[in-house]
């Protein structure tokens, strides 16, 4: 195990769409040494597509939900089988390149104050080799569709649900690219492609098993930010994602808990500020889109 290893953990729910593609790359990637997929009670081919994966590679190992506990459960569990010192979640639709993580990882060395190689001694322990640095570093990529349209939960600023009843237009979290710079300053990356020191993701106690789907990346930016971390978009680095191959087999069921999700971000980091009124009328607002929310995500599932 190098103090510069990757572990990539991807959690699968009904992705033999996109997973044969996504492992592939995976192993061919570089400065990955550690590979864990954890399902979710998928029902359809991806447990095959897993196995012969595992099969081909040690690096790989296999978790198998006997149900559905969430994205933020799995990737808890994936990252608590795993051992390399740096953390790549990586969704089964997310297609990277052979130098995608390791390119991130540099951009990450260069904001905590490393060169690219990272500790000079690749016996040192990474952790102790950290403090005193500048810091650690949550990193996302240039996340891209199929038509080389960008993803907009790429680069986001934490939402504000009080200024969105005021200015519904509050609600597009999303920012816009600034091409000047290879690494650009967020408040939130997408959660499609997210890598951290293993020594972060502890000390901020990992994803918030309270989320099922949705929003759990933004509270993990946001609690990383709040313990010191910078949280940046690697502008420099395009990765495929070929978005909402999972959800389109039950939209509805994401819906609900998308919205569930954006009124626990809230109860968690504003709702303590608020009067009683805006509270009950941010409930208000984010269950009142559900039903118009649900019938897009309907039309687009079977479009």
């Amino acid at each position: 195990m190098t103090a510069a290893g990757i572990a990539a953990i991807v959690v699968s729910y009904d992705s033999s769409e996109t997973l044969d593609d996504c492992l592939s790359r995976l192993r061919a990637a570089d400065g990955v040494v550690e590979i864990r997929v954890v399902d979710n009670d998928s029902r359809d081919g991806t447990l095959d597509i897993v196995q012969r994966h595992a099969l081909a590679d040690r690096r790989l190992r296999f978790i198998a939900n006997p149900d559905n506990p969430g994205f933020a459960v799995a990737c808890n569990q994936g990252a608590a089988d795993s051992r390399a010192p740096w953390l790549a979640f990586v969704n089964p639709d997310c297609l990277v390149e052979a130098d995608s993580l390791v390119r991130m990882r540099a951009h990450a060395h260069a904001a905590m104050g490393f060169d690219a190689a990272g500790p000079r001694d690749p016996g040192d322990d990474p952790e102790a080799a950290w403090r005193g640095k500048r810091g650690d570093a949550v990193l996302g990529a240039d996340l891209i569709d199929d038509d080389g349209l960008r993803d907009a939960a790429a680069r986001r600023r934490d939402p504000d649900f009080a200024a969105m009843l005021r200015d519904p237009a509050r609600a597009r979290l999303g920012i816009g690219v600034d091409p000047a710079q290879p690494l650009q300053t967020v408040d939130a990356v997408s959660g499609a492609l997210l890598l951290l020191p293993r020594g972060l993701f502890e000390r901020i106690g990992g994803f918030d098993e309270g989320y099922r789907l949705h929003a759990e990346d933004l509270d993990l930016c946001r609690r990383a930010r709040a313990a010191g971390a910078l949280v940046a978009c690697a502008n420099d680095v395009r990765v495929l994602h070929v978005r909402g191959v999972s959800s389109r087999a039950r939209p509805l069921f994401v819906e609900w808990h998308k919205h569930r999700g954006f009124w626990r971000y809230f109860g968690k980091f504003e709702a303590p500020r608020r009067r009683a009124w805006v509270r009950a009328a941010v409930f208000a607002m984010i269950w009142a889109r559900f039903p118009f929310a649900a019938l897009q995500a309907v039309l687009r599932a079977r479009g």
